[in-house]
């Protein structure tokens, strides 16, 4: 991909919406010229295109998409070549534009389709299409920019609505419409968030409702819809649209309240799809074709994380730990099959999700195995219902269902609910003391915790005010007297250290400062009085970009305890990130374009746990030792 390369900083993320095979058919195609780069349009023109001039550096990335979307056209949906055309003159008014590609009806005259192509990083312009569509006639519009894909129609007399698919040479809108898939027949979402963006776009957004509620529900009705079929309750999928906008939402909101019924405390009994009929057939038939369960993670976790409102990103510090960062923690703690596990400000769920898949992979778990599991020793909190439900998401999609996701605050747990205290108790817990004024307490305020493993990565903004929630803390003091705040960040360093037993491990993502400024010496005082600092990582300051360009590091901690005496003088292990697995703006940086898998990802912190590993079977560290 010598040419692409110029033109796309990753071709394969860029041009995801075609497959390998397609792209590398086109770059084929590519001839050079004195010094400039040209295409052959696959249209009917055969017209000589210049997509890249290596004198000026200048480059046209969007016929590439256009050329590839035409392949396909004549390929895949069997359109003759001579009905494709490219840059036929539209006007309006005074005005002309030219539209991208043009499928003309048998006359060879009047427009069936019209397509728009955007390069990768420009939104796919969903008004400028239907302006063609209303100046020409045309019944069918594509808009597209390599990442993903617009597709809408005019069911007279109705206004634009939605297609999953266009119709093959010869089909009908019903044809299309009709189809019944199977689960086989899904796709693994790409770029989920881009279709999030243009069902914003084109409906969500003029709604007047909440974007990532009415989205959720549609999430869940579909994952319900596909445990179904799983489960060979069914053979088709029932989570689609119908040219009847009103069945459509009649059936959507079967499945979504069978859904509140199989994940009950995900959604209150009274929740429903707010959205009207129509928006809502717009909304399925764009998440129709995808798959979730099974879906590539990072992917999803991108969506979700667009939709967490950039004031909660900015006022809460809610930015979801990337899977790289994820997998090298939980390789350095190498959580064990009999170990709790807990994230104490869970997100996506990213600490719990790759716990079971170090363990399905270390002992070749079944799906089931992996599953029971989870049900028994993992554990997440978070404090934001819309994180809670995210979280829950992402496990069903992981392939379990019922591990425990709590919607509470970790920093204060004497007021969590009373379901959530009864869980907490019947699975025991709690820490037990021999003192029994001390054991009263902890279980009237639920302060201390038995769990083996916690890796978390905590808030980064806001600051805890409450005069009773500090009084609670140690660092709720400073010199011996009360504070009257504190970042939520160095609160959770204490809590986390009481949700753990004594000789149980931790990995936190914390802020640089915690590390260099003098005004937070007494914090690390702190953490050396009550733990083991195994090590210390700093992550390459391109990992939370783009939602924050905060420097972090990583600790990991072992508690001081009879198992773990503790020590004043022994070795840590000290690494830094130096290779960017995102670039400035923060977009992901593979290898190559094999996949969009974290494995594939440009990166050193693999390394960095291997060694860590190694190191640590030197030192004698028990847990290391399996």
């Amino acid at each position: 991909m010598q040419v692409l390369q110029k033109l796309f900083s990753n071709p394969a993320e860029s041009l995801s919406m075609f497959s390998r095979d397609e792209i590398d058919a086109i770059e084929s195609k590519i001839f050079e010229e004195e010094g400039k780069y040209f295409l052959e349009s696959l249209s009917r023109g055969k017209e000589k295109k210049q997509i890249w001039n290596e004198k000026n550096g200048k480059g046209q990335p969007e016929e590439i998409v256009r050329q590839l979307y035409i392949n396909e056209l004549i390929k895949k949906y069997k359109y003759p070549v001579e009905r494709i055309d490219i840059e036929k003159s539209v006007k309006f008014g005074r005005e002309v534009k030219r539209a991208d590609i043009i499928i003309y009806k048998e006359d060879n005259e009047t427009p069936h389709l019209i397509a728009e192509a955007k390069e990768p990083n420009q939104k796919n312009d969903v008004d400028q299409l239907k302006s063609y569509l209303n100046a020409e006639g045309a019944p069918f519009g594509v808009a597209l920019n390599g990442k993903s894909i617009v597709i809408v129609y005019r069911p007279y007399p109705k206004d634009f609505d939605t297609l999953s698919d266009i119709p093959k040479f010869g089909e009908t809108v019903d044809d299309v419409l009709n189809k019944r898939k199977t689960l086989k027949d899904l796709e693994s979402p790409k770029q989920l968030k881009e279709v999030i963006q243009n069902m914003e776009e084109l409906v969500l957004a003029n709604s007047g409702f909440d974007s990532f509620e009415e989205i959720f529900k549609l999430i869940y009705a579909k994952l319900h819809d596909e445990k179904e079929i799983l489960e060979e309750e069914k053979d088709y999928v029932d989570f689609r649209k119908s040219r009847d906008a009103t069945k459509t939402k009649a059936d959507i909101e079967k499945l979504f309240n069978e859904a509140k019924d199989r994940w009950k405390g995900v959604f209150d009994k009274s929740d429903v799809i707010k959205l009207s009929p129509e928006h809502l057939n717009v909304c399925v038939g764009a998440l129709q074709d995808f798959r979730l369960l099974g879906a590539n993670l990072q992917v999803i976790d991108e969506a979700f994380e667009y939709l967490i409102p950039d004031v909660a990103k900015g006022k809460k510090g809610q930015y979801f730990t990337p899977r790289i960062v994820i997998d090298m923690c939980v390789a350095m703690l190498q959580p064990n099959e009999k170990e709790k596990v807990i994230d104490t400000a869970c997100g996506s769920a990213g600490f719990l999700i790759h716990t079971m898949e170090f363990l399905k992979n270390k002992h070749n778990w079944s799906d089931k195995k992996m599953s029971n599991y989870a049900q028994k020793y993992l554990y997440g909190i978070d404090f934001d219902e819309k994180a809670s439900k995210i979280a829950r998401a992402m496990m069903l999609i992981a392939g379990d269902g019922k591990s425990h996701i709590y919607k509470e605050n970790s920093l204060d747990s004497a007021n969590w609910e009373a379901s959530t205290k009864s869980d907490f108790e019947k699975e025991e817990l709690l820490r037990e003391f021999s003192d029994y004024a001390e054991n009263e307490r902890n279980k009237k305020e639920f302060l201390y915790f038995d769990f083996d493993v916690l890796m978390a990565n905590p808030p980064f903004a806001g600051e805890v005010k409450e005069p009773a929630t500090l009084a609670k803390y140690f660092l709720g003091k400073k010199k011996g007297k009360n504070v009257s705040k504190i970042s939520r960040h160095l609160l959770f360093i204490e809590r986390n250290l009481n949700f753990v037993r004594d000789g149980g491990r931790l990995a936190i993502v914390l802020p640089q400062g915690v590390f260099n400024n003098t005004s937070e010496q007494y914090i690390r005082e702190f953490i050396m009085e009550h733990a083991r600092i195994l090590a210390v990582v700093g992550i390459e300051g391109n990992s939370f970009k783009p939602h924050t360009g905060t420097k972090t590091s990583v600790i990991f901690l072992q508690k001081w305890g009879e198992s773990n005496p503790k020590q004043t003088n022994y070795p840590i292990f000290f690494a830094t990130s130096k290779v960017p697995f995102k670039n400035n703006s923060g977009d992901y940086v593979y290898k190559d374009e094999t996949s969009r898998e974290t494995t594939n990802l440009k990166n050193d912190l693999f390394d960095i746990a291997k060694t860590f590993v190694k190191w640590g079977q030197e030192q004698g560290f028990e847990f290391l030792k399996g």
